[in-house]
């Protein structure tokens, strides 16, 4: 039996679990979209796959990515997160992290929480108003590539090949 299509080749396990059953799958709840758009900050300028592999790391080091616990780290924390070898250890990319928590709770005191404001972008051609309006925020690492990878990734756009074994799927579920 023929492997089936696939947005990117692999044969690494996890990078093939993650296309089949999250990447592109509906992300709607705060904390997922705030993890991801984070982990794509992560990302920028690497493989993901690099990332993939700390994900668990990552999330015991960011407190599950819940922004409220997340947007109480202060200096001591990125001290700490400098010197922990299972994460990316890039102090912009720490701080904004602990940035984004706290823009993603000034969010929801506008009324617009992260959650409403990334699905605005349904189908967007690119991520470069939601950039924008991300940083206006106080967001940090979202520039229109690292919005748009991580739109892709919650399902806010389908991003799969028309030939991908997954896109209707995908589809369905948006």
């Amino acid at each position: 039996m023929a492997e089936p299509i696939r947005c990117w080749p692999t044969t690494d396990p996890a990078y093939v679990a993650y296309h089949d059953e999250e990447w592109g799958r509906p992300v709607r709840d705060e904390r997922g979209l705030y993890e991801r758009l984070c982990l794509e900050g992560f990302q920028s300028g690497l493989a993901w796959i690099t990332v993939l592999r700390k994900r668990e790391a990552f999330r015991c080091a960011f407190a599950g990515f819940d922004p409220e616990r997340v947007a109480g780290f202060c200096e001591r924390d990125v001290e700490r997160l400098l010197g922990e070898a299972g994460i990316i250890r890039h102090r912009g990319k720490i701080e904004a992290t602990i940035a984004n928590a706290r823009a993603t709770l000034g969010l929801r005191e506008t009324g617009t929480p992260l959650d409403e404001l990334m699905w605005e972008y349904r189908d967007a051609p690119d991520g470069k108003e939601l950039s924008r309006r991300l940083k206006t925020a106080g967001f940090r690492f979202v520039g229109p590539t690292t919005v748009y990878s991580s739109m892709e990734a919650c399902g806010i756009v389908n991003g799969h090949r028309p030939d991908c074994w997954v896109r209707d799927a995908v589809e369905a579920e948006r």
